[in-house]
């Protein structure tokens, strides 16, 4: 019987305890800490992820802002930016929502924010003290992840661990932190040979790969243990019939919406092979945020300490 990692439920617990740390932090420094958001143009999906982490951290108390710039804007002026944002005392954290429109160098743009105030842990410098392992926050959605295996008491120790998808943001990370851990780790990619033969043979599987459903049952072993970082929309239309089923439980979210988000993993096999799974919504996604919130309190304090 497969069970849901809820990472909707760990959300709420560890929400809950970094607005407890920032009342402490405000009681003890007489402010509260500041998250700076960046977003450039008019992405959609960039805005509503936005959206969410300002609620977020309205919700613990962090004080958020939002730097709204037009498609237009060059590197120079969004690096001119990030300058200021790194010599103003009252932000604690820089966050620029990636993608960014195709002029400007990403890389450029995330090797010069402050690394003190580099919430997403993704500068050079912070992605070597991760791999290094002297690291005192990490990339959101990865450390989410290993915080909700811990959760579940679900020990990596000597797993053979694949990880479909190798950005910066989740894959290449998530394999550092699961060799921290002692995993035996395969990060794999679109040019990986046999990929569903080498996903098989994963006691922990990883999809981040921004593919509805291309996971299938044949890349699953029995009782694998499934972690899926996809958030795909899907339309009605383009839904297979099973998930269209009479007590299909996706076809609610089809029926009245015309659509419903699904993950990289094909979820009826989820449910059918895995011994633990991440739903889509409700699993991964949740985390993200929660870590993030977790990583500017971090961030701050650190900071602050520094400062006094």
């Amino acid at each position: 019987m497969s069970e849901k990692l809820n990472g909707r439920k760990l959300a709420k617990i560890v929400t809950a305890n970094i607005a407890e740390k920032t009342r402490n932090f405000q009681e003890y420094f007489g402010r509260k800490p500041q998250l700076a958001l960046v977003v450039v143009g008019n992405n959609k999906a960039s805005e509503v992820y936005v959206g969410n982490k300002e609620k977020a951290c309205e919700r613990v108390g962090i004080i958020s802002t939002i730097n709204h710039l037009p498609d237009s804007t060059t590197e120079i002026e969004l690096l001119t930016l990030i300058k200021s944002l790194n010599h103003d005392e009252k932000v604690d954290g820089i966050l620029v929502q990636l993608p960014l429109p195709k002029h400007i160098n990403s890389d450029h743009i995330i090797e010069a924010i402050d690394i003190l105030k580099d919430v997403d842990g993704f500068h050079p410098h912070n992605i070597g003290q991760l791999w290094t392992g002297k690291y005192s926050i990490a990339p959101c959605t990865p450390s989410g992840i290993i915080q909700l295996l811990a959760y579940y008491d679900i020990d990596v120790k000597s797993m053979n661990c694949v990880i479909v998808g190798r950005s910066n943001i989740v894959g290449k990370p998530m394999a550092a932190l699961l060799l921290e851990r002692n995993a035996t780790v395969t990060l794999a990619h679109s040019k990986t040979r046999n990929l569903a033969a080498l996903c098989k043979s994963a006691d922990l599987l990883v999809a981040a790969i921004g593919k509805p459903a291309f996971i299938t049952e044949e890349f699953l072993r029995d009782h694998a243990i499934l972690i899926d970082v996809g958030i795909n929309h899907v339309n009605r239309n383009d839904a297979p019939s099973e998930w269209l089923a009479n007590g299909s439980p996706l076809r609610k979210s089809f029926v009245e919406k015309g659509y419903r988000l699904i993950g990289d993993i094909d979820p009826f096999a989820a449910m059918r092979k895995s011994s633990y799974y991440t739903p889509v919504p409700g699993g991964v996604g949740k985390m993200t945020v929660a870590v993030l919130l977790h990583n500017t309190i971090t961030l701050a304090t650190k900071r602050q300490q520094s400062l006094s």
